[in-house]
């Protein structure tokens, strides 16, 4: 099979197209033939050796964490109506013609939900639904969403505007602000401007009463001056590292500081309600991806560099095989 390998911890010229053989599920599992595998920030990170203790990769690797497809072949002891199913599967890796995953890592894509849709919500859907749960933005409050236009960004938009607040979106050019007030955002503010915070709490009378930090780093830790007294911070953002918001200045002002990325990963059990949860409301058209690009298998190099430039507005994915299969 075709696949995408990292044999040295690099830049994006590290991802390297391969012929691999395919993988033989074993009892409890499926194979997955991917149509579409996710791409997000966090495999240009680990490609490049960072995060060894918090997500360890042996090489080579196959980088990726999962997408849709599916399912061509089964394992002992799993129901075989699983065959030909349209699925999504989150895994160790994702780059490939297929994958290979215990049968509790799959899930079935609802009717008339495209595939691609399907497999930009396989870590963006459930990543956006937990911060949504933590922040619970409310009706008629300012939210600020930093990285608006980023794959879990532009979903915590809509789930703000859907939860009846009024957003600010923050991003970094005016085509991504252009695509954050599509999904229902009241006010763009570009944050490389180097007054953005004072406008967001001249916008919002104050500071926002809920920020979601999508950026980190630098960036991430003057957002907590953003952020209303009494507020809630939650940040995920890990594009320039992790933001290194003062406790003492978040306590003297009341803020409630949230960091689900410092915490343990969710468990299966969550990450299968979460997803099932994006996917009916992706379904419903309550809940819309923002595909902004996608990349043959082979080009998975131009989709990290684009990512690493900043240049990709929404969501990346890799479009591997047969979109319309199952």
């Amino acid at each position: 099979m075709r696949a995408i390998q990292v044999a040295v911890f690099g830049g994006p010229e590290v991802l390297s197209p391969s012929e691999l053989p395919d993988p033989a599920p074993g009892p409890g599992q499926v194979a997955v033939g991917m149509a579409a595998a996710d791409v997000i920030f966090l495999d240009t990170l680990l490609r490049s050796g960072w995060g060894q203790d918090f997500f360890p990769k042996v090489l080579p690797y196959v980088p990726g964490g999962g997408g849709a497809g599916a399912v061509v072949e089964i394992g002992e002891g799993v129901d075989p109506s699983w065959i030909g199913r349209r699925v999504v599967v989150w895994a160790s890796t994702g780059y490939a013609e297929q994958v290979v995953a215990n049968v509790e890592e799959i899930m079935p894509v609802p009717d008339g939900l495209a595939i691609e849709a399907a497999a930009a919500l396989v870590h963006d859907g459930v990543t956006a639904l937990r911060l949504d749960r933590l922040g619970r933005p409310e009706k008629g409050e300012w939210v600020l969403v930093s990285a608006a236009a980023g794959g879990a960004g532009s979903l915590l938009v809509q789930l703000a505007v859907d939860a009846g607040a009024r957003v600010v979106a923050a991003a970094s050019s005016d085509v991504k602000l252009r695509l954050a007030r599509e999904l229902g955002a009241e006010v763009g503010i570009d944050y490389t401007r180097p007054d953005w915070i004072h406008r967001v709490r001249e916008v919002t009378g104050g500071g926002a009463a809920l920020v979601y930090d999508g950026a980190g780093g630098p960036l991430g830790t003057a957002a907590l001056e953003a952020v209303a007294d009494g507020g809630r911070f939650v940040t995920y953002g890990t594009a320039d590292g992790f933001a290194e918001p003062d406790p003492e200045s978040a306590a003297r002002r009341g803020i409630r500081v949230l960091a689900p990325l410092l915490d343990s990963p969710p468990d299966q059990a969550t990450v299968r309600e979460l997803l099932g949860l994006a996917l009916e409301r992706a379904a419903q058209g309550r809940l819309r991806p923002a595909i902004g690009a996608t990349y043959p298998l082979e080009r998975a190099e131009d989709a990290h560099r684009a990512l690493a430039e900043r240049a990709t507005v929404g969501k990346s994915l890799l479009v591997i095989g047969d979109r319309t299969a199952g």
